[in-house]
C-alpha cells in the first residue's frame, strides 16, 4: 500500500470514522474492514456490508470484482492496512500516547491512569481490553481529534508481538506494571515474560521516551535501567519522585499523598501499585494532589476486575476477568489478610501455562491451604490436583451444586481464567 493510498484511505475515514468488522453490526455510512480469522473471511461478507449502507467495504480479495463495484477499496493486506492506518490517524491528531503492558493490571492501571488525566485534559483510552494487533489500531482509530492524552494499552502472549504494537501506536511514555507467571506456554518462564514485556521500554529508549516505574521492585527497575524515568514508591526508595504511604485499615485500600489521604473502591494489596502509576502520571502532568484524589476516590471497579459485591451477608471480590499464578497468588493472599475468620476462595483453572500446567496449580492449592483459606475447585487443572478441597470438573456443576447459594456471612474470593466464565457463578 503506498502512502498516497494510505493518506486516501485516512481521508475517507475522516469523514466516515466509524469501523466495523462485523457485517452484522453495520449502519449506514460505516467503513467495514474485512478481516481474517482462523474460521471466517470478512472477504465473504463484504457485499452484505455494503448492502446494509457500509460508505466503503476495505477488502483484500482479488477475485471480488472491485470494477463492478466501486465501493471495495481493495488493499494486499486488510490487518496491515488496519494497523497502517491506525499509526497515521495517531500521528495525524498528534497527541501524546501513554503504553501499557504487563502481566498483570493492565486495565486496572489503564483506567485508573484515564480516570486521574480526565480531571484536566481531552484523553482516550483503549475500550475494555482490545489490547493486541488488531485491537490496538482499532483504538487508535477510535481518537478524537481534539485529544491531548492517549492511554493504549498493549497485551501479548507470543514473543514479538509487543514490539509491533510499539511500532503501531508509538508511545512516548511506557508502564510496565510487573513481571509474573503468565502465558508460561508461549514465555516458558518470567524471564521470556520479561523479555518480552521490556520491548516497550526498548521503544521508549528509541525514542527518548520516558517511562513510569514502581521503585520498589526490582524487576522493573533493572528493566528501565538507561531510560527517563519518573517513579513512585510506597518504601521510600530514593530516586522515586512521587512518595506514597499505605494507610489502609479495612478491605479497602487508602493511601497517603503528601498531607492527604485518598480513600479508594479497591481491595487487595495488588492495586497499590496500580494506584501508584496512576499517580505518578498525574503528577507528571501536572495534576494537584486534590484532582488526583478526587479521581481516585470516584473510581469504582467493575468488569470483574477486583470487584466488589455485598450480598447474603457475604463480601464477595469478583475478579474473574483473567487468571495467572502471580495474580491468583496475590489475590489469594489479599483474603488470608482480610479480617474474620470465614475466608472462601472459589478458583477456576489458570489456561496458557503449558507444561507448567500441573505445577502452578497444585503450588495454588498448597498455599490456599497453609494459609487457612476454605476453596472449591472448578475445572479440569485444579482436579488434578492433590488436595482434600471439594472439586467440581465445570463451572456448572458447582453451580448447580447449590454451595454458593448456602455460603453467609462470608470474604469470598472468585477467581480464575476468562474461559471458565465464574461470573456465572454470582449472576445465577
Amino acid at each position: 500500500m503506498t502512502e498516497k493510498e494510505l493518506k486516501d484511505l485516512h481521508e475517507i475515514f475522516v469523514n466516515h470514522p466509524k469501523i466495523t468488522t462485523n457485517s452484522k453490526k453495520v449502519e449506514k455510512g460505516d467503513i467495514f474492514w474485512a478481516l481474517k480469522g482462523d474460521k471466517f473471511d470478512g472477504n465473504t461478507f463484504a457485499k452484505e456490508a455494503l448492502d446494509k449502507g457500509a460508505h466503503i467495504a476495505v477488502v483484500d480479495d482479488k477475485k471480488l470484482d472491485v470494477v463492478k463495484e466501486k465501493r471495495y477499496y481493495l488493499v494486499d493486506d486488510t490487518l496491515e492496512a488496519l494497523q497502517a492506518l491506525g499509526n497515521l490517524h495517531r500521528n495525524y491528531v498528534g497527541m501524546p500516547v501513554i503504553g501499557i503492558t504487563g502481566s498483570n493490571g493492565k486495565t486496572t492501571t489503564k483506567e485508573l491512569v484515564n480516570a486521574v488525566l480526565a480531571q484536566k485534559y481531552n484523553t482516550s483510552a483503549t475500550y475494555k481490553n482490545l489490547n493486541n494487533h488488531i485491537g490496538v489500531p482499532l483504538s487508535l482509530l477510535e481518537i478524537p481529534e481534539d485529544t491531548d492524552v492517549a492511554i493504549i494499552e498493549m497485551g501479548s502472549n507470543h514473543f514479538g508481538e509487543i514490539q509491533k504494537l510499539t511500532e503501531i501506536a508509538d508511545p512516548d511514555f511506557g508502564i510496565i506494571t510487573n513481571i509474573g507467571k503468565a502465558h508460561l506456554e508461549f514465555f516458558n518462564d518470567e524471564a521470556g515474560v520479561a523479555k518480552e514485556k521490556s520491548d516497550l521500554f526498548k521503544h521508549l529508549k528509541n525514542k527518548n521516551g520516558t517511562a513510569f516505574i514502581n521503585a520498589d521492585d526490582p524487576k522493573i527497575k533493572e528493566l528501565a535501567q538507561g531510560l527517563n524515568t519518573f517513579g513512585f514508591s510506597y518504601q521510600n526508595q530514593a530516586g522515586a519522585q512521587v512518595q506514597l504511604k499505605d494507610i489502609s485499615d479495612d478491605d479497602k485500600l487508602k493511601i497517603q499523598l503528601n498531607n492527604i489521604s485518598i480513600q479508594t473502591q479497591l481491595t487487595g494489596k495488588y492495586n497499590l501499585s496500580n494506584l501508584g502509576y496512576a499517580i505518578a502520571v498525574g503528577k507528571f502532568f501536572n495534576l494537584s494532589d486534590q484532582e488526583i484524589k478526587e479521581a481516585l476516590e470516584n473510581y469504582t471497579p467493575k468488569d470483574m476486575r477486583s470487584q466488589i459485591i455485598e450480598k447474603n451477608g457475604n463480601l464477595i471480590i469478583l475478579d474473574t476477568y483473567n487468571a495467572n499464578p502471580t495474580s491468583m497468588k496475590a489475590a489469594l493472599e489479599n483474603l488470608a489478610k482480610m479480617p474474620g475468620k470465614n475466608k472462601i476462595a472459589i478458583l477456576g483453572d489458570m489456561f496458557e501455562l503449558g507444561a507448567h500446567s500441573q505445577k502452578e496449580h497444585q503450588t495454588i492449592v498448597d498455599f490456599a491451604k497453609n494459609n487457612n483459606i476454605n476453596a472449591y475447585l472448578l475445572g479440569e487443572n485444579f482436579e488434578q490436583t492433590q488436595s482434600d478441597y471439594p472439586k467440581f470438573k465445570t463451572t456448572r456443576a458447582f453451580i448447580d451444586s447449590g454451595i454458593f447459594n448456602r455460603l453467609k456471612d462470608a470474604r469470598i474470593l472468585i477467581k480464575g481464567s476468562r474461559g471458565m466464565s465464574l461470573e456465572q457463578i454470582v449472576n445465577e
